[in-house]
């Protein structure tokens, strides 16, 4: 509650009347003096007692959007008391990086109905609202107010719930249906070429009576000199692994005399997150099922629209006490996102992902597992994978150095504020690093990640 503009001057001319016919025994000004202040007074208290009853309904369109996109947050206030409610103005209220409109009024609402909501007890209001970084930002509750019939005093209640306002982070719509990915050992090349949820194996055997003719694989045939035909198994979902670093620390770049303080890099943890969700998308889009391993403690959480099967670690997390503490490559089981649905889940858990300090071993006997330990939640099966690396300690490095053995191919985009020690371990392991800064595009490291450097002719 506050005093108008009108109120204030009630107030002061009041108080000033108040101390002069004081002064001077006055009487009949006291009199003056005593209406000016008590008017005020009393309208402060009818604000208070008349409080209104109304119900908010919060809905956003769309429900999330990506950074720097604006959405539409539309508001229905619903009268709810017998008596019409005239003279109100609203405001949102919200945290953060989003800004709502400054109060504005609202046209008289009708007494409450029995039923739904009629045009005339309901009014519906909308505003635009953008954020520019990814997050998840609260929003609400709606401040209703109204002022006395005198106009002296002006009262404000929240009313409604606050709502989540989802920002997923930029994706950037990488170029081809697929990438070639190479690991130069002499004139050896291992390429992913297609990401496409019709690919077929391509182990290929003998020819046999009754194999259909369009399984013929021509270029084993001809290798081979007699015919060969793909494999019957068919792969319809394949698989992809997505490592990202969330940990907020590993060799200090104050050490290697870069221009950064020790530990978080918001900037290159910002870029991380976008060319994860690009990537996760580029591959869902294809038709794999990815899975998604965080390097630190776990914050992702099991959805119903992560995965049509019971993916990794939604059994789990709930009941094992120590769960989201040790992170994806020491214990915890990743999620699986798979379909339209898991591109959506996916980009709002990454939405809400922070940097938090590295996980700390859980008890000896599994600081003595060590890389092993990441097995119990990564199957076994030699899978494209790729990590976004952004300052990893020397622990996680082993980890994702013995993830090698799992990965067919190994694509790491390291940001420069990895430490060079690590950059070297995971060369020697058979990861093909890809140089990434914070102002790097996007598409950019894409593109240079599917360079062959044994083959300029396969540049693009």
């Amino acid at each position: 509650m506050r005093p108008t503009l009108r109120g204030g001057l009630f107030l002061a001319t009041g108080a000033a009347l108040f101390v002069g016919a004081w002064s001077y025994d006055q009487r009949d000004l006291l009199f003056v003096a005593g209406v000016l202040l008590l008017v005020p007074l009393a309208s402060l208290g009818y604000v208070l007692v008349h409080p209104v009853r109304v119900a908010v309904t919060r809905t956003f369109r769309p429900a999330s959007v990506s950074a720097g996109l604006t959405a539409t947050v539309t508001l229905q206030i619903r009268n709810l008391s017998a008596v019409p409610l005239s003279g109100l103005r609203w405001r949102d209220t919200a945290v953060g990086g989003v800004v709502p409109p400054a109060g504005q009024p609202m046209r008289r609402l009708g007494s409450a109905r029995p039923g739904r909501p009629t045009p005339t007890d309901t009014a519906v209001v909308s505003y635009p609202v953008r954020a520019a970084r990814r997050g998840s930002y609260p929003i609400g509750p709606v401040l209703l107010g109204r002022v006395d019939p005198f106009g002296l005093a002006y009262g404000e209640w929240p009313v409604g719930t606050p709502h989540d306002f989802t920002v997923t982070p930029r994706v950037t719509p990488l170029p081809g249906g697929g990438v070639s990915i190479s690991r130069g050992e002499g004139s050896r090349h291992e390429r992913l070429r297609h990401l496409n949820n019709d690919s077929d194996e391509l182990i290929a055997r003998e020819y046999r009576p009754g194999d259909p003719l369009r399984r013929v694989n021509w270029p084993a045939t001809a290798r081979h000199g007699e015919i060969m035909v793909r494999q019957e198994e068919q792969r319809s979902h394949p698989e992809a692994r997505v490592l990202l670093d969330t940990t907020r620390g590993g060799i200090g770049p104050v050490e290697r005399g870069g221009p950064h303080g020790r530990g978080g890099h918001r900037a290159e943890f910002e870029r991380a997150i976008e060319l994860t969700a690009s990537i996760a998308v580029h591959l869902l889009e294809g038709g794999f099922r990815v899975e998604m391993v965080e390097i630190g403690p776990a914050q992702l959480v099991p959805s119903p629209l992560a995965s049509a099967r019971p993916g990794p670690g939604q059994s789990s997390l709930g009941a094992d006490p120590d769960a989201g503490r040790r992170g994806g490559l020491r214990g915890d089981e990743q999620l699986s996102f798979t379909g339209p649905e898991g591109t959506r889940a996916l980009l709002d858990a990454l939405a809400r992902l922070e940097q938090r300090d590295p996980a700390a071993p859980i008890d000896a006997a599994s600081e003595l597992a060590g890389p092993r330990n990441h097995r119990a939640g990564i199957s076994g099966a030699q899978i494209p994978t790729f990590a976004v690396l952004v300052n990893t300690g020397a622990r996680d490095t082993s980890d994702v150095v013995t993830l090698r053995s799992l990965c067919q191919p190994a694509v790491a985009f390291v940001f420069d504020t990895m430490g060079a020690a690590a950059l070297d371990r995971l060369g020697e392991a058979g990861w093909q690093c890809v140089p990434t800064t914070a102002l790097t595009s996007v598409e950019a490291a894409w593109q240079l990640a599917g360079q062959d450097r044994g083959d300029p002719s396969d540049q693009n």
